[in-house]
């Protein structure tokens, strides 16, 4: 199964993701992880790439689809894999799928973490207010707050793309971590007895 978790930052993107992986078995790939890993082991795209990032420059969309064009052909990826921090706008996800397209396959589904930004704004200030170094935290709750921004401006479009593609399933975010997950595995047809999909 080929997956995207949506959501804003602090939606738990990450955790879900994780948790899924841990059952079934689908690759968690981050694309920082994967940026790396490429660079690292000095592979032509890897080479550009970290030649850019040596610089302080942003590596350009298609170096990205290409490192992951690379990375989901592994065999650890073959049962399936989550793609965490990209695409972050619609560019990068019409980059994303001509890539899958030439492969001739798709995404299975684009699972979308609803959260109140309000809700996820007072949960740091609380961690602020019980927490020594406050200054240091209400550092975090303005970070929050532009990456909020930027989330909105550029990756929340996505949704509606999803959406029209079909392949979109909201989920409620601010339930427990557990009702999340047995939410996610419920939208994906997911079976916790077996760990496989059930359909």
């Amino acid at each position: 199964m080929k997956l995207i978790f949506l959501g804003p930052p602090g939606a738990g993107k990450g955790t879900q993701a994780s948790r899924i992986e841990t059952t079934y078995g689908f690759v968690q790939l981050s694309t920082g992880d994967m940026l790396r890993a490429a660079v690292a082991e000095g592979h032509e795209i890897g080479k550009r790439a970290g030649a850019l990032m040596a610089r302080g420059d942003l590596v350009p969309d298609e170096i990205v689809v290409g490192i992951i064009a690379e990375r989901i052909e592994q065999p650890d990826c073959r049962s399936g894999y989550i793609l965490d921090g990209f695409p972050r706008n619609t560019a990068q996800a019409q980059a994303l799928d001509r890539m899958l397209e030439s492969k001739g396959t798709a995404l299975d589904a684009v699972i979308e973490l609803e959260v109140d930004d309000a809700i996820l704004v007072s949960r740091i200030e609380g961690r602020a207010a019980e927490a020594e170094g406050g200054a240091r935290a209400d550092d975090n709750v303005e970070a929050l707050k532009k990456r909020l921004v930027v989330y909105h401006e550029q990756t929340a479009p996505l949704i509606e793309y999803y959406r029209k593609r079909g392949i979109l399933r909201s989920v409620d975010g601010m339930k427990g971590m557990d009702e999340v997950t047995a939410e996610i595995e419920a939208v994906l047809g997911l079976s916790t007895k077996s760990g496989v999909a059930t359909n």
